[in-house]
């Protein structure tokens, strides 16, 4: 039957071969089509460094954070774990109670202890002016800057505040040296000026890279002092995840592994010196992170022995349970998994003559049931996408509630330089 047009006037059917032009023609303009409307990946930020910000007060060593800082400066020494050519930093106002003016920022190559490179030398602005200030309760992020570093690098961040800042929003135990001096050094190459040091970091929450095409490859270590690196030796970046990072660039695929310890940390209870708890600070410091593609949680020692919210050193043992802990575990595992991320579990590791306990052999024999349980359910439920039996790794093979003695600081609880390295390598086992 021939065909008839909307005027009614006959037609002539049409060739088959012209149809398959026509239709040829026609999935080649919708390709077209299609690709001009499909989202293109736009260029993107990235971490190569963070750290898990802190409540301003005391701590395991003397810091700046209760007072806070006025007409001085503050030399801050950080290493990358991937390169990157185009920067910006992450600056946290987040536990401050005033606005925080910051008269001037630099950042550079380190050239060893608080001297920089002048040569890198680059000043920081925030909306194009060189003096910004921070709300208290926020964060804020400079614009971006060239400066291209490489894998392992170490930069120099350096403030100077005119006016004074109140408490000071931190990092409690970085494991590395910060610098101070007073009055406006923020362009000095010599490390001269800075006659005073300290051991935390400062309102320096990020340094970010931006990337051509957004990925999820980075690694968060989530957890306590094990992962912050308490016991390895300081600034020569010994620790977990400096190792875990090394690791990465000599197996010729270097990516961001980014240490979100904090020392004291318990998973259930927050403490005003210690931290947020685990469950209060896991979304803002491993989820809301872009680029985060595995999350491994080491923590849950602290919650077994240390007294509740309270978290006084040398009060009463009031550690949670098993149960609790689990629970809390748990909770992580769920937000992690519905945002995406791979989640991986590692055993607590063992406290054998630590002094938990404080010489009650019952009561430390009642905590050290509790975290073999966690531990034999990290190991046993499934839950977690892989785990890494941390504890069997650096445990005294004859004595397994006992850290081995090559791995020992000496405090019988944190491993040294070898054991973070050995640490370490039983991650880097369930990554690959």
């Amino acid at each position: 039957m021939h065909g008839v047009d909307f005027a009614g006037t006959a037609r002539k059917p049409m060739k088959r071969n012209a149809v398959r032009v026509i239709a040829a023609a026609f999935g080649l303009l919708l390709v077209f089509v299609l690709a001009a409307a499909a989202p293109v990946a736009a260029p993107g930020w990235q971490p190569v460094w963070v750290s898990a910000m802190q409540r301003p007060g005391d701590s395991f060593a003397p810091n700046w954070s209760g007072v806070g800082f006025g007409n001085q400066t503050v030399r801050q020494v950080i290493r990358v774990g991937d390169a990157g050519s185009i920067l910006r930093l992450r600056l946290s106002n987040r536990f401050g109670t005033q606005p925080l003016r910051v008269t001037g920022a630099t950042i550079a190559r380190s050239a060893g202890g608080a001297a920089v490179r002048s040569d890198s030398l680059r000043q920081l602005t925030i909306g194009s002016t060189f003096a910004f200030r921070i709300e208290p309760g926020e964060d804020a992020v400079t614009d971006p800057i060239r400066l291209p570093v490489r894998a392992l690098e170490q930069l120099t961040v350096t403030f100077y505040f005119a006016d004074a800042t109140g408490p000071a929003t931190y990092h409690a135990q970085a494991q590395n040296t910060s610098y101070l001096a007073w009055d406006d050094h923020r362009s000095d190459a010599s490390g001269n000026a800075f006659t005073v040091n300290s051991s935390s970091w400062y309102y320096l929450a990020a340094v970010e890279s931006e990337v051509a095409l957004p990925r999820r490859s980075s690694v968060a270590l989530f957890g306590d002092s094990f992962t912050e690196g308490v016991g390895s030796t300081y600034d020569a970046h010994r620790n977990y995840p400096d190792k875990l990072a090394e690791y990465f660039v000599a197996q010729g695929f270097p990516r961001p592994v980014l240490n979100l310890g904090i020392g004291g940390n318990c998973l259930t209870a927050d403490s005003q010196w210690l931290g947020e708890s685990g469950l209060s600070r896991f979304r803002r410091d491993v989820l809301d992170q872009p680029g985060i593609g595995t999350v491994v949680i080491l923590e849950g020692i602290n919650d077994i022995w240390l007294n509740g919210a309270n978290m006084a050193l040398g009060a009463p043992i009031q550690g949670v349970s098993a149960e609790q802990l689990i629970a809390g575990f748990r909770t992580l595992i769920a937000q992690a998994r519905a945002a995406g991320l791979r989640v991986i579990g590692a055993t607590i590791l063992p406290a054998s003559g630590s002094g938990f306990g404080g010489g009650d052999r019952a009561r430390y024999a009642e905590r050290e049931s509790v975290r073999r349980a966690v531990n034999a359910w990290i190991l046993g439920s499934g839950e977690y996408d892989a785990v890494v039996d941390s504890a069997t790794a650096l445990a005294d093979p004859a004595n397994p509630d006992r850290l081995a003695l090559a791995f020992d600081s000496g405090d019988h609880l944190h491993p040294n330089d070898a054991g973070y390295a050995a640490l370490a390598a039983a991650v880097a086992t369930v990554l690959n």
